[in-house]
């Protein structure tokens, strides 16, 4: 489970901002399932995704895709001129086999200038490493023969925890694993989209009979998708390439990916990656979920999140719109709560500011979408 991240000189966003997920009104709860991040074009939603992602990558590539000369790749904010000249800031807390975790960075255009992994076992803070510049800090619990070898494999602008988790050192292990396998990025149908349904549909498990069901229950004339059959010797071909099916109404007729609307190639994609998210528990992350679907799908794949029935090992769903309406109520209940609403605005100075619905103390009742639309809560779409 994701608890927050922060993050401050990365493209639009200069000063930090903080995307908590830690709940506002029912503390029974870890963490909140959904956060929505609403706001006019180009005021910088985008980026707070693009963030998360910068981290995991760079926690997967740096040792092993970085050349040693060519510095952090980096995005400062372009808008003041001395941002290029400091660092940038990235900062996840997250749970991580019931335990729970901080990893940070602080890293300039030509090195890691800082990097720390703490975990709270108990709930008592400790130190697995600190990094400041060449000066290490391990925790006493940390056996000391390996550490050595991997701070010399470390380059001044390589991770540590990507050295260490391509290493497979135990100490690390649950925080390399939780940032490679429990952040997913959702994106619409795509190159190769229908390649990453079909591998959905071979695994053969109970979210495949899942995304059938959700694809019939969306109304779209389709009451199947299946993957072509083909002679087992066939697939042993280097021509042999499986296709989609999907069985429309009735009659049973079978038509192809091409002969299916953009909207439900969308639908499709995104229920693989929410299906995915929910049978491990992992972050969901999409950008402007709404500009393939139409508005009474949105709120369905909310619902997978927001429902313990849905979602038993606690995934999350993060992502930004400009859709108005999901700030309403479907069939009398809200679609997301109040601490379940982010908006982003630009300040005078072009950077991204991040907020909460939950700072402005709605009332329960209050009409969000009707206020946020005439401009009460600032980030206006």
């Amino acid at each position: 489970m994701l608890r927050s991240f922060r993050v401050a000189n990365h493209k639009s966003i200069y000063a930090e901002q903080e995307l908590s997920l830690l709940p506002a009104y029912d503390k029974s709860r870890p963490t909140v399932p959904v956060a929505a991040v609403f706001g006019a074009n180009a005021s910088g939603k985008s980026n707070l995704i693009d963030a998360l992602s910068w981290l995991q990558r760079a926690v997967d590539q740096s040792y092993a895709a970085w050349k040693p000369d060519t510095g952090v790749p980096r995005y400062p904010f372009r808008l003041a001129p001395a941002a290029s000249e400091e660092p940038s800031v990235f900062i996840v807390e997250f749970m991580g086999a019931d335990i729970r975790y901080v990893y940070g960075l602080v890293a300039d255009d030509k090195k890691i200038r800082e990097e720390w992994l703490y975990s709270y076992p108990r709930n008592r803070k400790r130190v697995v490493f600190e990094r400041e510049g060449s000066s290490w800090i391990f925790g006493t619990h940390v056996p000391r023969g390996e550490v050595d070898v991997l701070t010399r494999l470390t380059r001044d602008n390589t991770l540590f925890l990507s050295v260490a988790g391509q290493s497979n050192f135990p100490e690390t292990a649950q925080a390399y694993g939780w940032l490679q396998r429990s952040l997913l990025f959702g994106s619409g149908f795509g190159r190769r989209g229908d390649l990453r349904i079909i591998d959905f549909l071979e695994g053969g498990s109970g979210p495949t009979q899942r995304l059938v069901a959700l694809t019939r229950q969306a109304d779209l004339g389709i009451v199947d998708v299946r993957v072509s059959a083909a002679p087992s010797a066939d697939k042993e071909s280097v021509f042999y390439r499986p296709e989609l099916e999907f069985v429309h109404g009735d009659s049973g007729v079978v038509m192809r990916t091409w002969e299916q609307s953009k909207g439900t190639l969308e639908w499709l994609s995104l229920l693989v990656s929410a299906l995915t998210a929910l049978e491990r528990g992992a972050v969901l992350c999409v950008d402007e979920i709404d500009s393939s679907l139409h508005s009474r799908l949105t709120p369905r794949l909310i619902e997978l999140f927001r429902h313990d029935e849905t979602n038993p090992l606690g995934a999350q769903l993060i992502f930004t719109t400009h859709d108005a309406t999901l700030l309403g109520t479907s069939f009398g209940e809200d679609i997301l709560a109040r601490d379940e609403i982010w908006f982003v605005q630009k300040d005078s100075a072009g950077g991204t500011s991040l907020f909460s619905l939950a700072e402005f103390h709605p009332r329960k009742d209050e009409n969000t979408e009707r206020r946020y639309l005439g401009g009460s809560y600032g980030a206006v779409p």
